[in-house]
């Protein structure tokens, strides 16, 4: 018997995710994975190596609560936003029960459910990309965890906030309802963290890797009421986040930390709008849509060669051809300006 035999059935049968770094690549535009250009510059300034860290870094708990405008008890620090989508199917979910996920989305809810050995339940977005409610809620049935991404990855659009109200109505009660804010920065205004006082079973995901620009850091968060915050503590491991890490994301929660972060959205937005209009003027562009995150997914006339001649001249972006309802698409993450403009220079 091999050794992958020996592994449980549904990891045998398990497509792992493609991230942006598994796909690979040998480019000297990265604009793939949804990455600022360029790194933030800090210095450790805690060197306690021999210890371990605090369980949850007070410092960096706090920070995120200011940040977040909320206290916390209602704050979890992870290893990623992926620890998080990954700890909540853990926590919540019996071997009986279902996730429901509405792709074309980010692929690691389907992914970590399977993981976990939990059956998955699809509903598709709607031809403009936002909730299929009535479908949702005939599928409602065995589910313990919906997730829902919004800004949406790889579309860009944001989910309206009354079908997001909608949902957690009609799982009060039932289910778990996750909301991906991980690029919530380019669009604060959509946050949902406002409800989390009228729905104790609404969780909300966010990362330092995207506005934060520090994708290389792993480091996450889920804002709850304390109740499902307690339940988490029970299934997260020990020591999630190493001393460097947690002392990286405490500076970047500081004053000036914010400020920088604030500045870089500023100048993605002006580059992402810059971008849009650059690409519109090509042939090759069926279609460019809206996007409220640092990435614009657009529509080509052939996505696969335009996709496959880039990655010939080192420009790595991300092919969604495969995914569902998007053939012919490419994510694009914006870039620096000299970035992009070498960019629509190769596609011209």
């Amino acid at each position: 018997m091999s050794i992958s035999q020996l592994s449980r059935k549904n990891i045998q049968a398990l497509t792992p995710y493609q991230s942006a770094r598994r796909l690979g690549g040998k480019g000297d535009i990265w604009l793939n994975a949804n990455e600022y250009p360029t790194s933030p510059d800090f210095n450790l300034t805690n060197r306690t190596f021999n210890r371990y860290p605090e369980p949850q870094p007070q410092a960096v708990i706090e920070g995120y609560a200011n940040y977040a405008g909320v206290q916390p008890e209602n704050v979890l620090v992870s290893r990623g936003g992926d620890e998080s989508i990954e700890l909540i199917i853990r926590a919540f979910c019996e071997t009986e029960d279902s996730v429901l996920y509405c792709p074309p989305t980010y692929g690691m809810y389907a992914v970590s459910a399977e993981t976990c050995g939990i059956a998955l339940k699809t509903v598709p977005l709607t031809t403009d990309f936002q909730l299929n409610l009535p479908e949702i809620e005939r599928n409602l049935a065995g589910v313990k965890v919906v997730f829902v991404c919004s800004p949406n990855n790889p579309t860009g659009t944001l989910v309206n906030r009354a079908d997001l109200l909608a949902l957690l109505e009609m799982t009060r009660g039932k289910a778990i309802v996750v909301i991906d804010e991980a690029y919530i920065e380019f669009c604060p205004q959509a946050t949902m963290i406002s409800e989390l006082k009228n729905y104790p079973h609404l969780a909300i995901i966010r990362t330092l890797s995207k506005a934060f620009a520090l994708a290389g850091l792993r480091c996450g968060f889920t804002l709850a009421n304390k109740a499902l915050i307690d339940v988490l503590q029970k299934v997260i491991a020990p020591y999630p986040l190493p001393v460097p890490v947690a002392d990286i994301a405490a500076q970047a929660l500081q004053t000036e930390g914010l400020k920088a972060m604030q500045k870089r959205v500023k100048e993605i937005l002006q580059n992402r709008t810059a971008l849009q209009v650059e690409l519109s003027k090509l042939a090759c562009v069926e279609k460019i849509f809206a996007s409220d995150g640092n990435y614009l997914l657009v529509k080509f006339k052939d996505g696969p060669k335009i996709f496959k001649a880039l990655w010939d001249q080192g420009i790595i972006l991300r092919n969604q051809h495969s995914a569902l309802m998007l053939e012919n698409c490419i994510r694009i993450t914006i870039g620096s300006q000299k970035e992009n403009e070498k960019l629509v220079t190769l596609i011209k």
